[in-house]
């Protein structure tokens, strides 16, 4: 074997997390554990589909794809899905910032996609300022 072959055919070298899942039983971690904090923080899941909502939008007006359609089959969603997401834009934009700063705190989302699309669809922006800020009691 040369030299040139055997630098090749050397093995792969693997880090991180590794783990190994059998049929029928929980997942196994190789190496160290994870890490359990006390509280595992990550945007909200409407914020990152906002977020989503505004790359579409800024494609679409910046000529990189055609249409609503487009972005669907690009995207491997439905029109009305593509229509559901951008229509979070319709939002008030000082409540659109505070979708977008929210975080999901062990799981446990902060705000439902589906009472926030009903915002969008049938309030006008002093409906909805009213709606956000008033607080149940």
């Amino acid at each position: 074997m040369s030299a040139s072959s055997s630098a090749t055919s050397s093995a792969l070298m693997v880090s991180g997390k590794l783990h190994r899942v059998r049929k029928g039983h929980a997942k196994r971690f190789v190496g160290t554990p994870p890490a359990t904090p006390e509280s595992a923080r990550r945007p909200a899941r409407l914020a990152l589909m906002l977020a989503l909502a505004h790359k579409i939008q800024q494609a679409i007006d910046r000529g990189a794809v055609r249409d609503r359609a487009e972005v669907a089959r690009r995207l491997g969603l439905t029109r009305a899905r593509v229509t559901q997401l951008l229509d979070l834009m319709l939002l008030v934009p000082d409540i659109q910032e505070q979708i977008l700063f929210a975080e999901s705190v062990d799981g446990v989302e902060p705000l439902g996609e589906k009472a926030v699309r009903a915002m969008t669809c049938s309030m006008s922006w002093g409906e909805q300022r009213m709606i956000s800020t008033h607080k149940p009691a």
